[in-house]
């Protein structure tokens, strides 16, 4: 079948590459792409223009449409696609507002009665001050609607806490998506990416993954898109059970209920408490990093299971008994104002049979490599065990390098 990927990132090669591998696919397409996906055929389209994807489909007759980041479905790409009978792999509008707006994910978690932390919507610097004398420190911020990763405050104290109310409501720096805010208690715990493809009705669970979202090592300094991961990652089977209860099954049920459309998948993001699990978020499409290491995971066709959701069924999957790590190599600057134009210096078409190099913010010119984005490369690695895994993908990061290059030391490490 023909194919066609939205995006052009990290996570949009990490999908084109599992779909050009796929016995079932004869040719994958991308839109807009990146010169680094050199598996596709690149149109250069805006994607959350419904219309001129609408025109792309109908002029290539795809047989099946995967959309990569949230803000196409936000935008109702997947429903203008499925009015014309295209199969799509993507939530409707209605359930990408999940991801596309905090409060409402956070109305639907206590309709579902799924734990999640306690909250105020808040409107203004002095709402926000207000509000933070309910909880005790540290305090969470997080405006409502979608600000590409740079939306969430962790603030230490109520100095930090007003200067990130200030930049949300009286600088604006986030526009639109800072009109609204949530200020939430803070929980205590490790994060767990927890992702399941689903119809609305039922659902099949994907392995566990591990993100490591600050610039620094030891998880320090800002957060970041995420600097890299590692699956599938142990955890106990009372924890996994606890998730599945308090956490997979309402969700879903509440989907069923509330009778929104959703055919893709759905990520969990958790904080596992000493109390068990609870809601940071819900993502409506798969993570970046985290897809990088579960799609090479699948013992089968990634286009057959792609195409079983968009039409409204389950598929069955097994899974290769191997361990994934993904490295990312971000620009200097980042996660701040990324430098671009920087010439990287390596093979980027080396692979192995068990690494190789995707690209998430590349650009060619002319013979040359350059920096195009914050996170520039995410580099993979697999093995027989995670510790495998992981020095295959550092041992193929090293032979990359740029002027300023940045790239955590620690990926998976606490796993090892």
């Amino acid at each position: 079948m023909r194919v066609l990927v939205l995006g052009q990132g990290g996570r949009e090669h990490a999908l084109v590459r599992a779909l050009y591998l796929s016995p079932s696919v004869s040719e994958v397409h991308v839109a807009p792409g990146s010169d680094g996906m050199m598996e596709t055929i690149r149109h250069n389209i805006n994607t959350e223009d419904k219309n001129a994807v609408l025109e792309l489909c109908k002029k290539f007759a795809f047989d099946l449409v995967v959309i990569g980041p949230e803000t196409p479905l936000v935008a109702g790409v997947s429903d203008a696609l499925r009015q014309t009978g295209v199969p799509v792999f993507g939530p409707s509008a209605e359930a990408a507002q999940l991801e596309g707006s905090k409060i409402f994910n956070k109305q639907f978690l206590v309709e579902a009665k799924v734990p999640t932390a306690d909250y105020f919507v808040v409107n203004s610097v002095a709402d926000t001050m207000a509000a933070a004398q309910h909880f005790p420190s540290p305090y969470v911020l997080k405006a409502d609607g979608l600000a590409a990763g740079k939306g969430v405050y962790i603030c230490s104290t109520l100095e930090e806490l007003k200067e990130a109310a200030v930049e949300i409501f009286d600088k604006k720096i986030l526009g639109a998506a800072g009109k609204q805010a949530l200020l939430e208690k803070f929980k205590k715990g490790y994060e767990l990416s927890f992702f399941i493809l689903t119809n609305g009705e039922s659902y099949s669970v994907l392995p566990l993954a591990q993100d490591h979202k600050k610039i620094g090592e030891g998880e320090t300094g800002p957060n970041t898109g995420g600097m890299g991961a590692v699956a599938p990652i142990p955890i106990s089977e009372n924890d996994y059970e606890s998730i599945i209860k308090k956490v997979v099954d309402p969700s879903v049920a509440h989907l069923k209920k509330t009778m929104m459309q959703y055919r893709g998948v759905l990520f969990i993001g958790l904080m596992m408490t000493v109390d068990g699990p609870s809601v940071l978020e819900f993502n409506v499409r798969f993570g970046d990093p985290e897809a990088q290491v579960l799609l090479p995971l699948l013992d089968g066709d990634w286009g057959q299971v792609f195409l079983k959701i968009a039409k409204g069924q389950i598929p069955q999957m097994k899974w290769h008994s191997i361990y994934a790590a993904c490295v990312v190599m971000a620009a200097e600057g980042y996660p701040q104002t990324a430098v671009k134009g920087t010439v990287i210096e390596g093979d980027l078409g080396s692979q192995t049979s068990s690494s190789y190099i995707l690209h998430a913010g590349t650009k060619k010119d002319g013979d040359r490599w350059v920096t195009n984005g914050g996170r520039v490369l995410s580099v993979v690695g697999l093995g027989s065990s995670l510790r495998e895994a992981i020095k295959k993908s550092y041992d193929l990061a090293e032979t990359i390098q740029w002027k300023g290059s940045q790239m955590r030391r620690d990926i998976g490490k606490k796993y090892l």
